[in-house]
């Protein structure tokens, strides 16, 4: 039980996200969800509500597009006019684009949804998760960082052939970068900083793409593993008692797991965090972070 603790969950209407609220919930977790859809927020809060009509549960949501930061602002904006602390932050949203697209701040959507979004909502908030105690910041990666670099020198493929594959899979080491940096930056705070690969996992995340990544993705979909299934390692991050003061560390099944040595270059995530502040306009430091 997590007992009224405040839960945000980005991308908390479908998939991953979903079953993460689902599950806090269950444990009487006050939970927020974050969605783009106000009509399909509306609806799974009272899904939610519904299933779980035997527990003693308060589910709300908050409207965001987090591939624009204005909107991102918006959103952290209400929730701090609403609440003056935060338990427990869930980084989940996320897309993949086949197709070079940009957002209308003129950055690279994969990299803005996947990095940029967890980066800012993280350095908005993060006064209200210091004022709780011993708060956590879970974020979603993915296997895909293996193999996967930062192209500091293109990071929004500018200049070389967009590939979504690489696209995604340099957004997925960047959440490794950004929670390990973020831990060490958060020492002595008492709030903690991990992300965890889900597994291969049934989503919509092929859904705004061409036909033929549809079409592959509804294939491979009867090799992959259920929401529910993929959510347990963020519901154990964002609750288990076990993980107390564990910090800065990748997850997958559960496990405290070694990832790539990309992922572990230390001159790479102060480059990456410096870099984020410059496409955000956040200056961390004023955030105490």
């Amino acid at each position: 039980m997590i007992d009224g603790k405040i839960c945000l969950v980005t991308g908390g209407t479908s998939g991953i996200g979903k079953e993460i609220a689902i599950g806090l919930a269950k444990m009487e977790g006050s939970v927020v969800l974050v969605g783009r859809d106000e009509a399909k927020c509306e609806a799974v809060v009272k899904e939610i509500t519904q299933r779980l009509a035997n527990h003693d549960i308060s589910v709300s949501f908050l409207i965001a597009d987090l591939s624009s930061q204005s909107s991102i602002k918006k959103m952290a904006q209400e929730y701090r006019d609403k609440h003056q602390h935060l338990d427990i932050l869930v980084n989940n949203a996320g897309v993949f684009k086949a197709r070079h697209e940009i957002t209308k701040e003129g950055i690279e959507y994969t990299f803005a949804v996947n990095h940029l979004a967890p980066f800012l909502l993280t350095s908005l908030l993060i006064d209200r998760l210091k004022a709780s105690s011993n708060s956590r910041i879970v974020t979603t990666s993915s296997i895909a960082h293996r193999g996967a670099r930062i192209d500091f020198d293109d990071l929004q493929f500018n200049r070389k052939r967009y590939n979504g594959i690489n696209a995604y899979g340099q957004s997925k080491l960047a959440n490794i970068l950004f929670t390990r940096e973020l831990a060490r930056r958060l020492e002595g705070t008492g709030v903690t900083a991990n992300c965890f690969h889900p597994g291969g996992v049934r989503t919509n995340l092929a859904r705004d793409n061409p036909w033929y990544y549809r079409l592959i993705w509804y294939v491979a979909t009867a090799f992959l593993t259920s929401s529910e299934k993929g959510a347990d390692t963020g519901i154990y991050l964002a609750s288990s008692p076990e993980l107390k003061g564990i910090t800065g560390k990748y997850f997958v099944k559960r496990k405290d797991t070694i990832p790539s040595l990309a992922a572990r270059d230390q001159a790479a995530a102060l480059r990456l965090w410096d870099v984020s502040e410059k496409l955000t306009g956040i200056n961390s430091m004023s955030n105490n972070l």
